[in-house]
């Protein structure tokens, strides 16, 4: 039977700007088919940070400079980068799956949306910056002006921050887990568009998701074999830039949940993916997740390289 396979890409995957991101789906497109040639069904989320940070600036100029535009939504934000970055991945993906011969999987973008707990923590102590830097008349505009959270950013100037809420149920999965097998579904892009849910109705919260905690949901939710976290090194490592670092393997979830505690990862980088790689192997037994580069995704399934973590 085919492997299950959720791939999570990190913005080294996409670029920074709209000509990177042309040029980096080309490759990122060559690492997934790879993974389709080793006889996986893939399901592609991706990271949003650059693009959810360029979409709210240019909003939020817009807004400016137009008398009585109203304030863009963060979750509006969220839903233009999933096709915004759904365009270019779909296409790239299209061509490079045509070059090498196959022809009957066609390529889906699903604009997902994500519910989050109205009453999580993370609303009450926004730390997630955004948008670009103003100064503190800016500041003190857009908090009046736009409702804004905003903080000093290491002395750099004034940013909007916002909550990072932990994914509870992904909207869309019963059309995502219908297309699998018969498409190549992108899904749950920036970690998803951010809801709370009102008796039937869904409404925009103001977040963003981290995408590995998501991606680690959705695989969990498909039933996936195999979740790959991206990142722009091969493996993780234990005392990471001393002389006594340690590249990891092959660990278990106890080992992997120790060296978190023991402080092994850095917030907002590493830790995140590794928290999220430990939920997604622990939840059931015969699954795995890798952490790993984008070119060694089919070395990593083929367990070659990449940090392997299972029971």
């Amino acid at each position: 039977m085919k492997k299950r396979v959720v791939i999570a890409l990190g913005g080294n995957a996409l670029g920074n700007t709209l000509p990177e991101q042309m040029i980096a789906v080309k490759e990122t497109s060559k690492a997934i088919v790879d993974l389709i040639e080793a006889d996986c069904d893939v399901i592609v989320t991706h990271g949003n940070g650059p693009q959810i940070g360029m979409i709210n600036n240019a909003m939020a100029a817009l807004t400016r400079e137009v008398e009585g535009q109203p304030n863009t939504p963060l979750s509006v934000c969220v839903a233009m980068s999933q096709a915004y970055i759904g365009y270019d991945l779909q296409n790239a993906l299209r061509e490079e799956l045509l070059n090498r011969g196959i022809t009957d999987l066609p390529v889906t973008t699903m604009v997902t949306q994500v519910r989050v707990d109205a009453d999580d923590p993370a609303f009450l102590d926004p730390t997630k910056p955004i948008g670009h830097f103003m100064t503190k008349e800016e500041a003190v505009h857009a908090v009046n002006q736009y409702d804004y959270v905003v903080k000093e950013d290491a002395g750099r100037g004034y940013r909007r921050v916002v909550a990072s809420p932990a994914p509870k149920e992904i909207i869309e999965l019963q059309a995502i887990k219908g297309l699998i097998g018969h498409e190549l579904v992108i899904a749950c892009g920036g970690g998803g568009i951010p809801v709370v849910r009102n008796g039937n109705h869904l409404t925009g919260a103001s977040a963003v998701i981290d995408k590995d905690w998501t991606s680690s949901l959705l695989a969990q939710e498909v039933d996936a074999d195999v979740l790959i976290i991206l990142t722009a090194i091969e493996k993780a490592a234990i005392n990471y830039g001393k002389e006594n670092q340690q590249w990891l393997e092959h660990i278990t979830v106890e080992e992997a949940e120790k060296h978190i505690q023991n402080g092994e990862f850095a917030e907002g980088s590493m830790k995140p993916k590794m928290e999220a790689a430990v939920a997604f192997a622990k939840s059931k037994p015969g699954r795995k997740a890798i952490i790993t580069q984008l070119e060694k995704s089919r070395e990593g399934i083929e367990g070659k390289t990449g940090t392997h973590i299972e029971l």
